[in-house]
């Protein structure tokens, strides 16, 4: 099989790759290499499906932007014949609050940047915190700001949107997995697969998410990209709130409504990384729910229903993506890989972005260049000041 395009991964960044390609007209010269086409294990039907452009980082909130665009008009977008898939964005607004003086001082500044940026943010201090939102516990709190525009999506339903589009505009889709490569010099030559056969395209990326860096280690390249395992719970309560946007404090607990319920995360940055997807109870007994009933008293009082894992592919340099191609890696090896938990609400922008780097040369819509592989080995890190997961 020869391909001017082998993607690894079908996940939501891998498929919004295939997608901008064939957009571009390059569908039937595309191929998507997916393991799984259920995606049970795959890290976007896990996730919380949250678009945000509370970011410190200007790419950052503008590839959100992107996304939140993008997201909002999914239905139009991505149609196929007469099938307008929808992914119920939820316009339920993201906060973060300031426990120190300090922490509201980085939220100001960082909402000064979104603002220049174009983002809606609003800045409460703890009196308006209160009168908007009487449910949460604010003695304790200095302020906050408020993205009212941000929101939810269904992100099962965004990945397959991504690749029944691309379906449609010619891309193939192969269930086989990536086990090594062939090079010719400084190039790939071919992909080997686990069925035995193997796969050509003249250009590579690498999509796959906490799977990509194993496959960068058989290239002699390591990247600092680890899967830590991210617990999620959904409860619910006997009392009714006012709406509550998705919203998290300093010790980084996070909470959404959800249905009847809610919903709410908590990443143990202390585990060791590894392929686990055991629901820890325990830590949500004695580390997230004492943070939930405190911040909101409402909470002490829940009913767990369930609860599932995921994993993020955390970068541990910066937690922000790797993209392009690597150095001393091969030349037509492009990876998107190290998106943190922001894969849902990047993917967008990362498909175009990507798409565009290896049909002209270069990032033009919007310059992620900050991003590429090269600031690993120059030490040069692109960090989110404030919250980051």
């Amino acid at each position: 099989m020869k391909y001017q395009f082998a993607i690894i991964g079908g996940g939501i960044v891998g498929s919004s790759i295939a997608y901008h390609l064939a957009l571009a007209g390059h569908g039937k010269a595309t191929l998507v290499i997916e393991p799984d086409p259920t995606y049970e294990w795959a890290a976007t039907p896990r996730s919380s499906g949250g678009v945000r452009q509370l970011f410190s980082v200007p790419e950052n909130v503008k590839m959100s932007q992107y996304g939140l665009y993008f997201y909002q008009n999914f239905a139009k977008i991505m149609a196929v014949g007469g099938d307008a898939p929808s992914v119920n964005f939820r316009p339920d607004g993201y906060m973060f609050l300031a426990s120190t003086a300090k922490d509201m001082k980085i939220i100001e500044a960082n909402a000064a940047s979104q603002k220049a940026n174009g983002a809606n943010v609003i800045l409460l201090d703890r009196d308006a915190l209160h009168r908007r939102f009487p449910s949460i516990r604010h003695e304790d709190i200095e302020g906050g700001v408020l993205s009212p525009d941000d929101g939810t999506i269904d992100p099962y339903a965004a990945l397959i949107g991504f690749r029944r589009k691309a379906t449609s505009l010619g891309v193939t889709y192969l269930k086989d997995r990536v086990t090594g490569f062939a090079r010719e010099g400084a190039a790939i030559r071919s992909l080997a697969l686990e069925s035995g056969g193997s796969a050509e395209g003249e250009i590579v990326f690498n999509c796959a998410n906490v799977w990509g860096p194993g496959l960068c280690e058989q290239l002699g390249i390591k990247l600092p990209i680890e899967p830590v395992k991210r617990d999620n719970y959904f409860f619910e309560i006997g009392t009714t709130l006012e709406h509550l946007p998705r919203t998290k404090d300093s010790t980084e607990v996070s909470f959404r409504p959800e249905g009847r319920g809610y919903a709410v995360g908590l990443t143990n940055r202390n585990e060791a990384p590894g392929f686990r997807w055991d629901v820890d109870y325990k830590w949500f007994e004695n580390e997230v729910w004492p943070r939930l009933a405190h911040r909101v008293p409402a909470f002490e009082a829940l009913k767990m229903r369930r609860g599932w894992c995921g994993l993020y592919d955390l970068n541990r340099f910066d937690t922000n993506p790797v993209l392009g191609l690597l150095p001393r890696g091969p030349t037509n090896f492009h990876v998107a890989l190290g998106f943190s938990g922001h894969g849902i609400q990047a993917a967008p922008a990362i498909g175009r972005a990507m798409s565009e780097l290896v049909l002209s040369g270069r990032f033009e819509t919007l310059d992620l260049s900050r991003f590429g592989a090269r600031r690993l080995v120059e030490n040069t890190p692109v960090r989110e000041v404030g919250y980051t997961s």
